[in-house]
């Protein structure tokens, strides 16, 4: 069409940065963080953040730098996803479960100038800059994050420490910077590290493009209204936490940090700070419904609950309900920058018997309105698969907020994205309406006599039982079967329950090849963010060796 010009009048490129900009003149004297009793506005935020970029500036750090951080959910790290960008610079979040050596790791393969480190963390970071040194591999620069919450007893701690310490090099930068928009809008924001739960991390580049999108998405999906409340329960270096550090600010909500997760802090903060919204992992919704009595507060009102990144068990949703959480069932990947898919709740299954809610509820549903699709497709002939409720397909996206791709790793990408759609290596079957629900990890089925094994359905029925707080289900090497399910059972405190009692109570609901043959009794491994590292209990199931033919051909 002819006089038509794409200009500086009518195109930006998008940036979730700007967010803060725009949050800081609407709403610049509302509290934009709490943390213990340390409160700032957002026009505190914003003051702060471009001190900080300045600060960056100064040092060195130049466009397309990786600045590393190693914290919990602290004032720092929420501002450090809005200091680190509006310099130009890229940041990325690493997982405080990492030891020394995956973190040396970690560091190498980003190539990180400068590392923001959190002082609960001081000693295994030092411990991975030793070790990049040993490795005649130049260490990033270390600032200290020390404690900023006034009411905690570590705030009096002297910390013994030559290096920069995060409040000094604000006090460096000058508010007045002048913020390093990106020239494309797919130049990286963040370097996100998958949690590993299969195999190795990888790196995934998130855009500000694909950064700007999904953070939109996940305030529509939160259904969150302006100035919302939100409690960290997520971890923030876990895909940027979820996206919702950005929208947050766009919302101009306020930000509830907690360096640690209890059920008694989620009860507390919800009450003290009138919590509308929070999110996490099934294991801590797993923690809320199991919450010790004298923990539990009455809600001041509905509080909404995001919850992803494992499939939820519906025993779990159904507590969540009852006790007056109002659950949202996202799915998604490192690579889709978290939230990829929303179950959207439907008024008919209001009228639907508690129990039957629930489970319409822990299916995956549909992508959210940030991403362009969702299917379930045969990984060999890419073709959809039936809605029939049972034939198994890969799990596969494509839109504007899929990763770019993965750092340094070509090969790793382009099979991703190969057949134009990101394979997720989730298995799931499609219901008649179209909602998808995940079935497994296609690493985790379990083959079982010639039968696929949900280890997923396996898991629900076991959390429905009154003894179990957690559970994993795994295949375990058999001389007959070639493989037979192996249970990895926590209990209830106080509460009982032997083998025998739990493969009676599978069998009562479950056919008999899918109810566990052995069962054993210890913690889950688990990821920073909640997911049971399966990987592990596969580990642990083969070294125990194969069941003897003598048991299992009865079975």
């Amino acid at each position: 069409m002819e006089g038509l010009i794409r200009c500086s009048a009518n195109y930006i490129p998008l940036s979730p940065i700007s967010f803060l900009e725009r949050s800081a003149s609407v709403y610049r004297d509302q509290i934009s963080i709490i943390y213990g009793s340390l409160k700032y506005t957002w026009g505190q935020t914003l003051e702060r953040c471009l001190c900080l970029a300045s600060a960056l500036t100064q040092m060195g750090i130049s466009r397309g730098d990786v600045v590393a951080a190693l914290a919990p959910n602290i004032p720092a790290m929420y501002e450090l996803h809005f200091g680190v960008p509006m310099c130009g610079a890229v940041l990325c979040t690493l997982n405080t479960r990492h030891d020394s050596a995956m973190l040396s790791v970690l560091l190498r393969h980003s190539e990180a100038k400068l590392i923001f480190v959190d002082y609960q963390f001081l000693e295994m970071a030092r411990g991975a800059l030793n070790l990049l040194s040993q490795k005649q591999t130049k260490p990033p620069l270390l600032v200290l994050i020390p404690e900023s919450n006034p009411s905690s007893p570590a705030i009096s701690n002297t910390l013994s420490f030559n290096n920069l310490e995060y409040e000094n090099l604000l006090r460096t930068g000058q508010p007045e910077f002048e913020i390093r928009w990106p020239e494309d809008e797919f130049e990286p924001i963040s370097l996100n590290y998958t949690s590993g739960t299969t195999s190795g991390p990888k790196g995934v580049v998130y855009s500000h493009r694909g950064a700007y999108l999904n953070s939109l998405a996940a305030v529509l999906l939160n259904d969150m209204g302006t100035m919302p409340v939100y409690l960290w329960t997520v971890p923030m270096f876990h895909c940027n936490g979820w996206c919702l550090i950005w929208g947050l600010a766009a919302q101009g909500g306020t930000n509830v940090c907690l360096r640690h997760v209890s059920s008694k802090d989620i009860y507390d903060c919800i009450s003290l700070h009138k919590v509308t919204h929070l999110s996490g992992a099934p294991t801590v919704m797993n923690m809320i419904v199991n919450a010790p009595a004298e923990d539990i507060k009455p809600l001041p009102s509905k509080v909404r609950a995001m919850t992803g990144g494992a499939p939820p068990p519906p025993h779990v949703l159904f507590k969540m309900e009852e006790i007056g959480f109002d659950v949202l069932h996202s799915y998604g990947l490192t690579e889709t920058y978290g939230p990829g898919t929303i179950c959207t709740w439907k008024p008919e299954w209001d009228s639907l018997p508690p129990e039957e809610r629930a489970m319409m509820k822990a299916r995956q549903g549909l992508h959210h309105i940030g991403m362009a699709e969702v299917d379930i497709k045969d990984p060999d002939t890419m073709k959809s698969v039936p809605a029939d409720r049972k034939t198994m397909g890969e799990v596969m996206f494509r839109g504007n907020t899929v990763m770019s791709g993965y750092l340094k790793d070509l090969k790793a990408t382009e099979k991703a994205f190969s057949g134009g759609w990101f394979r997720s290596g989730d298995l799931a079957i499609k219901h008649p309406d179209g909602y998808i629900e995940l079935k497994d990890r296609s690493k985790d089925i379990i083959i079982s006599g010639g039968e696929n094994i949900s280890s997923i359905e396996v898991d629900s029925v076991l959390f429905s039982h009154p003894a179990i707080l957690e559970a994993a289900v795994v295949g375990r090497p058999d001389e007959h079967w070639g493989e037979t399910p192996c249970a990895f059972v926590k209990l209830k405190e106080g509460c009982d329950a032997n083998s025998e009692d739990i493969i009676k109570f599978c069998r009562a609901r479950l056919p008999h090849y899918m109810a566990p043959k052995t069962v054993i009794f210890e913690d889950l491994p688990k990821t920073s963010t909640g997911k049971v590292q399966k990987f592990i209990l596969k580990e642990k199931a083969k070294a125990m060796g194969s069941l003897s033919k003598r048991n299992t051909s009865k079975l």
